[in-house]
């Protein structure tokens, strides 16, 4: 889908936990057709548990469920405005 979209995908939430294919492998898809994208992942296990299992890269953006609107309102503004490295 994201190939055929033909338009700039600017983020990409996803949980980090799915059927089929993790979020971080979803992540390096979109990562090699959009080099700029955003990318901020989500569940509902901590943190701490997915940094400790390895996961996720340190730094990656994170938020955590349940979360309400105004948290992911919040992490998301902050992930499109962080500058990339």
């Amino acid at each position: 889908m994201a190939r055929e979209h033909g338009n700039k995908i600017n983020l990409l939430l996803t949980d980090v936990v799915m059927p089929e294919m993790n979020g971080r492998d979803l992540a390096g898809h979109l990562s090699a057709l959009y080099p700029d994208i955003k990318l901020l992942f989500m569940s509902g296990y901590t943190a701490d548990i997915i940094a400790h299992k390895g996961v996720l890269d340190e730094g990656a953006a994170f938020i955590q469920k349940p979360f309400s609107k105004v948290e992911l309102a919040v992490k998301v503004r902050g992930v499109l405005d962080r500058v990339a490295p």
